[in-house]
């Protein structure tokens, strides 16, 4: 599936999702070093060191340990670039290591090497993280393993692979190297639990132990496989988990012979990881700040508070788009803000924030932003009515990020034959290039040769009626000028174009007629 439509496995968190972009951890393996990942500026276009491996000593396959996590933005194009070192010395100056290959990242692979040489090659695995931000912390101890060197005893270290969803395992963690025991006392290691299952709980985890040798060539002692949920009995009582090296050894006598060697796991605590967003919150734009509206909020009242008395009723269906849904996660596009599938409607501006509000606690922010699923929403609704007793306007507030831009001209030009308007208001300071096109003042929008029958999007910065401090509408009547700039054009328009009067009964005769706003946040 998709990456849009993956839902985290972990339990449900609608505080995580700040940015509509998802966690997307790469590893990195080598067939014939040390690992450069470099990301592209959008602007720019420079390539800028993003991180590091771990050098491996010895060895021509290096499975690092060290991953790169980066955010995957669904609105953007970004280019990855990996270089490939063998290095030579302790030296971070790069001039001075060999570069072997730079293998380009999109959707595909084009790699460059050495003139004339076989460089290797690079494999990466991509898996999307869950929003679990527990990390566990453990100690492991080890009990009569078996005897790899000639001369002294082993030096084993433990080395955990965490299972993938194709059944291939990923390494995660390795432990420092115990020298000259068979009875080994690992230093207790904190790891995040997505790292280890991803988040899943019943995730295959195998443990693997390996009796260090200086050439690189580690002698393989034994493995055992478990579970993030097996390791979490220990918080009550010691696991212990016998070590197979997979081979049966016959005594003198001809009798089976296995060595019981075990690894037992001394103590296991989980405590949550806490982010910098968790500090500085106020870095959404949905941010709920105790002291005042967020931006949305703000554009909401101000917006909402001068079109509503254009309904008669003042009940307004609210929808959400571009989040993740409890319980499971489902990635929706038109959501009811108060969260009944049946009845969408709230009770004027003040049902609409209080909806808006309770929203943010119960979902999570997740992209990509698609607009065309809320105007087709309102637009069925519109076609069910052409007889001129009611006229529907949607609101749209957004930060100005769309991903479906071919989808909703086409949605806006098929709604423009209907009974219907768009606002679309613009939050944040963002670019609003993409806002202006939709508005279609200059240039008519289309959809695949198709032009709009008429123009139904006026689109509003709201910044521009902001003050310096971003908390106060410097003149509501500007803001409402502008944002009824458009509407008695556009609805006249359609009026005359099919060829219906206005109604000459008394308002109080026909409570249904006027205007239905739909607002979408």
């Amino acid at each position: 599936s998709s990456l849009e439509d993956m839902a985290s496995v972990c339990e449900f968190d609608p505080i995580t999702g700040n940015i509509p972009a998802t966690k997307v951890e790469i590893t990195v393996s080598c067939r014939y070093y040390m690992c450069i990942l470099y990301t592209q500026g959008v602007e720019s276009k420079q390539w800028r060191e993003f991180g590091r491996t771990e050098v491996i000593d010895n060895t021509l396959n290096p499975d690092f340990v060290r991953k790169y996590i980066l955010d995957y933005f669904f609105e953007e194009k970004q280019n990855l670039r990996f270089d490939i070192y063998d290095i030579d010395s302790k030296s971070p100056d790069l001039a001075k290591h060999v570069s072997l290959m730079t293998p380009m990242l999109h959707i595909w692979l084009g790699f460059r090497g050495i003139p004339g040489k076989k460089c290797g090659t690079i494999i990466l695995a991509a898996e999307e993280l869950g929003n679990c931000r527990d990390c566990v912390t453990m100690q492991f101890c080890a009990n009569k393993l078996d005897k790899k060197d000639f001369f002294g005893r082993s030096d084993p270290f433990m080395v955990f692979y965490r299972s993938n969803e194709d059944g291939t395992f990923t390494i995660c963690h390795k432990t420092e190297v115990v020298k000259n025991t068979l009875n080994p006392v690992w230093k207790p290691f904190s790891i995040p639990v997505r790292a280890l299952c991803n988040g899943d709980y019943d995730r295959s985890i195998k443990v693997e132990i390996y009796d260090w040798d200086r050439d690189g060539s580690h002698d393989f002692i034994g493995e055992f496989t478990t579970s993030y949920k097996e390791l979490t009995r220990t918080q009550s009582q010691f696991s212990v988990f016998e070590v197979s090296d997979n081979t049966l050894d016959f005594c003198n006598d001809g009798s089976l012979f296995c060595n019981r060697c075990s690894v037992t796991l001394l103590s296991f605590s989980v405590e949550a990881e806490h982010t910098f967003l968790d500090y500085i919150k106020s870095t959404s734009l949905h941010y709920m700040n105790p002291y005042q509206m967020n931006a949305y909020a703000m554009a909401l009242k101000a917006v909402g508070e001068i079109i509503q008395d254009y309904d008669s009723d003042k009940m307004f269906p609210a929808l959400g788009f571009g989040a993740k849904l409890p319980p499971d996660g489902r990635v929706s596009h038109e959501f009811p803000l108060n969260g009944n599938m049946d009845n969408p409607y709230c009770n004027g501006m003040e049902g609409i924030l209080d909806a808006y509000h309770q929203s943010l606690k119960t979902v999570q922010l997740y992209g990509p932003t698609n607009f065309a699923p809320v105007v087709n929403h309102v637009a069925r609704y519109a076609a069910a009515v052409q007889d001129g007793s009611q006229y529907f306007v949607l609101l749209i507030i957004t930060d100005g990020v769309i991903s479906d831009m071919a989808q909703t001209k086409e949605a806006i030009v098929n709604a423009a034959k209907l009974p219907m308007s768009i606002i679309i208001v613009g939050v944040g300071q963002a670019e609003f290039d993409a806002m202006v096109e939709l508005d279609g003042d200059d240039i008519r929008i289309s959809s695949r040769g198709k032009l709009a029958e008429r123009d139904i999007v006026q689109f509003v910065p709201f910044r521009d009626y902001m003050d310096r401090t971003g908390n106060h509408v410097l003149s509501m009547a500007r803001l409402a000028k502008d944002v009824l700039a458009e509407i008695p054009d556009q609805l006249i328009l359609y009026m005359k174009s099919r060829g219906i009067k206005p109604n000459q009964s008394p308002p109080e005769c026909s409570p249904e007629a006027g205007l239905s706003p739909t607002s979408a946040i």
